[in-house]
C-alpha cells in the first residue's frame, strides 16, 4: 500500500504517453513496469482480439503484490482485417503509409487491469482517416523519425496528426490510453482517481 491506505499502482508499459494520460488523471505510476512479450499476432487473428491478447498477456507478465494495482494497454492500428504493427524500417513504415493514405481505418486500445486474481479489461474501437498524403508529406513524416514504434506507422499526437481530419472515438485511446475506461477500471480495482492524496 502507499500513502498508507491507497494500493500501489504499477504500470506495464514503457510508454511516455500512457503515463502523460495518466497523469492528466492526477496519477502517477509507484513503479513502471514494461513486459517482454511475443507480440507476433496469430494466423487469422483478427485486430480487436489480437488487441485484447497481447494487453492480456502483457498483463500476465507483470509481477506483483496481491494488493497492487497493474495497469496494461496495448494499441492496434488495423485496416480491415489487416493489423498494421510497428514498422520495423523507414520502408514499411512507407508502405503503412501508402495503405492509409486517403482512407479510414480503425484504432483499437484493450486494457487489462489487475488487481490479487481479479482481472478487468475494456477494449475501445475508434475510427480515423487520414488525409490523401502527398509525397512531401509523407516523405517529410518519414524523415521527422516519429513513426518509429509506433504502431500503424503514425502517432495522432505528433507531426501526423496535421494528417487526421477526422476521428470517430475516444482521442486518447488513438493516443494509447483512453480516459474515461482507465478512471473506470482503476475504480473499479479500488485505485481512487479523484481525489488521491
Amino acid at each position: 500500500m502507499t500513502n498508507g491506505s491507497h494500493p500501489r499502482l504499477i504500470l506495464g508499459s514503457g510508454s511516455p504517453r500512457r503515463k502523460e494520460l495518466l497523469a492528466v488523471l492526477g496519477l502517477v505510476p509507484d513503479a513502471v513496469l514494461p513486459p517482454e512479450i511475443d507480440e507476433a499476432p496469430r494466423r487469422t487473428e483478427l485486430p480487436g482480439a489480437y488487441c485484447a491478447r497481447i494487453a492480456r498477456e502483457k498483463l500476465a507478465a507483470i509481477p506483483a503484490n496481491p494488493d497492487d494495482v497493474v495497469l496494461c494497454a496495448d494499441t492496434t492500428v488495423a485496416l480491415g482485417r489487416r493489423i498494421l504493427g510497428k514498422p520495423v524500417d523507414e520502408v514499411e513504415a512507407r508502405a503503412f503509409l501508402d495503405l492509409l493514405s486517403g482512407r479510414r481505418h480503425r484504432v483499437y486500445t484493450a486494457l487489462a487491469v489487475r488487481r490479487g486474481d481479479k482481472v478487468w479489461e475494456r477494449l475501445v474501437e475508434s475510427r480515423v482517416r487520414m488525409k490523401r498524403l502527398s509525397q512531401l508529406e509523407r516523405e517529410g513524416y518519414i524523415a521527422s523519425g516519429d513513426w518509429q514504434g509506433k504502431a500503424g506507422g503514425y502517432s495522432i499526437q505528433g507531426p501526423a496528426g496535421a494528417f487526421i481530419p477526422w476521428i470517430s472515438g475516444s482521442h486518447s485511446a488513438i493516443v494509447g490510453l483512453p480516459l474515461a475506461e482507465t478512471a473506470h477500471l482503476l475504480q473499479a480495482a479500488g485505485l481512487p482517481v479523484w481525489g488521491r492524496s
